[in-house]
């Protein structure tokens, strides 16, 4: 894999889950990718005025409209014969389950070639984390300071029910598989979708050494299930034990102490 195509020392938090999602999808894609990438923690990659941290053509856009860009983009490169090129659109939960779901939902009914990544991080992180569609159950945030009331939406649930080539979930805790899944999408005549999960321990509060961690905590106590589907096939990628305790991964994280009583024991 390519790591070339992202600065080194950008300014992403430490211990960013969200780096380590971009680094390894654009070391799969490579340098024939053009990304669109809305306003989000993902906009410091994007950069501003004459200044980027990617080797790779792209641009910020707003953030309802990632799925819409990247479609013209799409259709501009086929006019001129440039099947070869990859269009990404790389956007947060925010701008894919909130405030992009309707361009997104258009580009996947018109069947546009482009592959649409959400990198999920559980809130509006970069402006003060704020609750998102995609925050889970009882998660604090600052505009869920009791803990969120409603559950995550169910993001993958929707775009299945489009009915596209390919649509997967992925986590930077599954790295080998998540390169996998990329490298398929990447191919597919149509579009494809892949849902990633990336913790954020500064949102979450977890110490900046614990992100892998905390993701395979995720998938090992099943509460993110790492699955494809392929032309309406679904295949379970990673299969969990049958000893489940979700509070192994619940109290790694400051955002779920309001819920956890101090006793309890994993």
């Amino acid at each position: 894999m390519s790591n070339n195509l992202v600065a080194n020392g950008v300014s992403t938090c430490a211990g960013c889950g969200l780096e380590i999602a971009i680094r390894c999808v654009l070391g799969v894609l490579g340098e024939k990718t053009i990304i669109v990438i809305p306003p989000g923690c993902a906009a410091l990659f994007s950069g501003y005025g004459n200044s980027t941290a990617l080797k790779i053509p792209g641009f910020q856009g707003n953030l309802e409209n990632t799925a819409a860009y990247a479609a013209g983009i799409r259709a501009g490169l086929d006019i001129r014969g440039k099947e070869d090129i990859t269009v990404l659109g790389f956007a947060g939960d925010g701008a894919t389950v909130d405030i992009g779901l309707q361009s997104l939902s258009g580009m996947l009914e018109r069947r546009e070639r482009v592959l649409y990544i959400c990198y999920d991080n559980e809130a509006y992180m970069n402006t003060g984390m704020q609750g998102s569609g995609s925050s889970p159950y009882s998660a604090w945030t600052t505009t869920t300071p009791g803990g969120k009331l409603t559950p995550k939406k169910d993001m993958l649930k929707i775009v299945e029910a489009h009915n596209i080539p390919y649509v997967a979930s992925a986590s930077i805790g599954y790295l080998n598989d998540l390169k996998k899944k990329v490298k398929t999408a990447k191919d597919v005549n149509g579009p494809a979708y892949i849902h990633i999960h990336t913790p954020c321990p500064t949102g979450w509060g977890f110490d900046a050494s614990m992100t892998v961690e905390v993701a395979r905590k995720a998938v090992e106590t099943g509460l993110w299930t790492l699955y494809e589907i392929i032309e309406g096939q679904k295949k379970i990628n990673i299969q969990i034990s049958e000893n489940i305790n979700t509070l192994k991964y619940l109290k790694l994280q400051k955002r779920f102490k309001k819920v956890i009583k101090e006793d309890s024991t994993p």
